[in-house]
């Protein structure tokens, strides 16, 4: 076992660190002086990724193993001292219609992006409750504010993680534990690879002209994405260096527009049935 090295900025932890966002990630935590913990399945991976430096560990993490999950946070623990900012980035999006997928695959969906970070988030909570201190950030989606075709299975597990952060920060503010949903709009990352965006089988002959349109839809978006992912991850250094950081950030121009639409549909929907819903209590109220 390594002595613990002591670092003068944060400690980061980030999972999925082996490309996309959380490679992105990892590097900016470096490069503004913090020490990494940068974690995935394929540390070989991690490493190659990465590169060397003495402020960084890479760890092994299947985010669906709370064990890996443990023992990731153990190895932090016993490398650095304690951890500052865990970011919950690891993520696969499944895309196909609700009624071609099949349950194994919506059940995989939420594994990784709901219950990845919850059992991450768990492990490492005990560390920050004892700092009495930390910053707990998950990355969400549009798809986490606004649910749209063809992403069901995805966006049922960034609804989860989005009201599951927002109960979590009321139970951990107490400690001195921060939390920050974010929400990105289209980076251009490797989400669009095979490996990040599987589609469904398709089963069902109704839904083929739209499968169709869709899966072209999809295809053509890797390398079109507008947003830079290196800013993004500047922007979460700045973030997560606040004393009071946003419960929230809306990354993206696009992403932005999303919420203002979700916005305005809520109110919509508000207006539209207000004196039927207001008229629920007892008589003798």
């Amino acid at each position: 076992m390594s002595s613990t090295l002591e670092s003068d900025g944060q400690v980061w932890f980030i999972t999925g660190a082996s490309r996309g966002m959380g490679l992105e990630f990892a590097t900016a935590a470096l490069a503004a002086g913090h020490a990494v913990v940068a974690t995935g399945r394929d540390t070989d991976a991690v490493a190659e990724a990465v590169g060397e430096s003495e402020s960084l560990l890479v760890a092994e993490l299947d985010v669906t193993e709370p064990a890996d999950a443990e023992s990731a946070t153990q190895s932090a623990v016993d490398r650095f001292g304690r951890i500052d900012v865990l970011v919950n980035n690891a993520g696969i999006s499944y895309k196909g219609f609700f009624e071609e997928m099949e349950i194994e695959e919506i059940k995989h969906q939420l594994e990784v992006n709901l219950f990845g970070a919850m059992y991450v988030t768990r492990a490492v909570l005990p560390v920050m409750r004892d700092q009495q201190s930390g910053h707990v950030i998950s990355i969400s989606s549009g798809a986490g504010l606004l649910g749209f075709g063809f992403s069901s299975a995805y966006a049922t597990s960034k609804f989860g993680l989005e009201g599951w952060m927002d109960a979590l920060h009321d139970e951990i503010e107490p400690f001195g534990i921060d939390t920050t949903i974010v929400n990105p709009g289209f980076f251009r990352t490797t989400l669009t690879s095979e490996e990040s965006m599987p589609f469904t089988d398709p089963t069902i002959e109704d839904y083929d002209e739209r499968r169709a349109e869709q899966i072209g839809w999809w295809k053509d978006q890797g390398g079109q994405q507008p947003n830079d992912p290196a800013k993004l991850a500047d922007a979460l250094v700045e973030i997560a260096a606040e004393d009071d950081p946003p419960r929230r950030f809306v990354a993206g121009e696009d992403a932005i527009e999303l919420a203002e639409e979700k916005v305005a549909e809520l109110q919509e929907q508000i207006d539209a049935y207000r004196d039927l819903s207001t008229s629920m209590a007892y008589d003798d109220a």
